[in-house]
């Protein structure tokens, strides 16, 4: 099983930047891929980034390309979302998941990740 903890969230201005944490433990030596997630009240669950834990190869969604970075520490089996120029649309619940499913390259669609956290709230205000 793996475990995951998102931290990193809270409430930012316009133009701001926050940077989110998500810490794994368990048989992390099973992940493939570590994708963000995020939410918005009534909107479905959307995909942010993500990132192959082993080669580091990254994917972003076309509305946070240029502003999100996702990168990942082995050493603390920590992964980490910098966001920059936020924007008030940038608001949601953001989640952190895990696929233990083989692949060789990032997925997007949430039912493919078997492992979640509990979310992170991000408010960004105009």
């Amino acid at each position: 099983q793996v475990q995951l903890v998102e931290s990193g969230g809270g409430l930012v201005q316009a133009g701001g930047s926050l940077r989110l944490s998500c810490a794994a433990s368990g048989r992390t030596f099973s992940v493939y891929v570590m994708g963000w997630f995020r939410q918005a009240p009534g909107k479905e669950r959307e995909f942010v980034s993500g990132i192959t834990w082993n080669s580091g190869i990254t994917n972003y969604a076309d509305a946070v390309k240029g502003r999100f970075t996702i990168s990942r520490d082995n050493a603390k089996n920590t992964v980490y979302l910098q966001m920059n120029s936020l924007k008030p649309e940038d608001t949601a619940v953001y989640y952190c998941a895990a696929s233990t499913v083989y692949t060789t390259t990032v997925i997007s669609t949430p039912m493919r990740y078997n492992y979640w956290g509990r979310g992170t709230q991000v408010t960004v205000s105009s």
